[in-house]
């Protein structure tokens, strides 16, 4: 088996990278954040951007809004504008020894930068539209912006709920922490018409059956995000499995060759299902005895 080139999955054949301009083992895996916005329209919807088929990772994908962790993201403080979660419980949650909080920045910053969207503290009176501009053109000022405007950041409201590490062999990969929030009220997205083409809500069994149908590209740790959606009928449903950060699971692969299924503990097919193929933990799952 081989991986494709593409990012987006796996190809049968043997491993040899020799066609590619590239060697994969010099490629950096970079720090990313992406976030589930969830809403009650009035069952539950998430918002899933489409890709321009010009980038290199997952052309003409529909994806949740994110991207790399960046320096500016990382603060000595960051008390000013994240509020909730202190720096030290927000590294312990995510495993890392310090700078947690700079995957809640990024979050918030790509859901600009992406949807047009700000997951701020409460209700704000900055121009979103100019906000997002000064954003877009240089995101070292993303928190400069925040202070300035006096906006704050409800860390406890950005649940994280899995990780994947993109495999080897793609010219980008990624150690992408997803996260899930309640889409900010009053406010609709705005795409970039740069990299991302378009935007809808969608209810995530649709999403589901129009992905099987060829109708909707997604990566496969979208499609099993967008899976574990599938259990949970309301917003209110969803942030509370996700508050109570359940154990991580491992995710394991059905078919590697074939439809390539991503699965859970306790789904059909895990005990025989591939594990070292998709380096994927989700904990967005709910106990049947709580």
């Amino acid at each position: 088996m081989r991986l494709d080139p593409s990012g987006c999955g796996y190809v049968a054949g043997v491993e040899d990278y020799t066609h590619l301009d590239f060697d994969p083992n010099d490629v950096e895996i970079r720090h990313a954040a992406t976030v589930m916005l969830v809403d009650d329209r009035p069952d539950l919807h998430v918002l899933m951007l489409k890709r321009t088929a010009r980038v290199v990772f997952a052309p003409a994908n529909w994806v949740f809004p994110g991207g790399r962790v960046d320096p500016d993201d990382h603060r000595e403080a960051f008390g000013d504008i994240c509020h909730g979660l202190t720096d030290e419980e927000a590294s312990e949650i995510l495993d890392v020894p310090t700078g947690g909080l700079a995957w809640w920045l990024a979050a918030c910053r790509e859901t600009l930068e992406e949807a047009g969207l700000l997951l701020a503290d409460g209700p704000t009176a900055v121009d979103l539209p100019e906000f997002r501009s000064k954003v877009r053109e240089d995101e070292g000022v993303f928190v400069d912006e925040l202070i300035a405007n006096k906006i704050a950041i409800d860390a406890t409201a950005i649940e994280e709920v899995a990780r994947f590490i993109t495999p080897f062999g793609p010219p980008r990969r990624f150690d992408a922490r997803f996260f899930v929030a309640r889409a900010p009220i009053d406010q609709e997205p705005l795409q970039d018409d740069s990299e991302i083409v378009e935007w809808e809500w969608v209810r995530p069994e649709d999403a589901l059956t129009r992905w099987r149908a060829g109708e909707f590209e997604m990566m496969s740790p979208t499609v099993r995000m967008v899976d574990c959606l599938t259990r949970y009928e309301s917003v209110d449903e969803v942030m509370a499995a996700a508050r109570q950060r359940m154990p991580y699971k491992r995710v394991r692969v059905i078919d590697p060759d074939g439809d390539y299924h991503v699965v859970l503990p306790g789904e059909a097919g895990y005990d025989t299902a591939e594990l070292e193929i998709e380096s994927g933990w989700v904990r967005l799952w709910s106990d049947p005895e709580a």
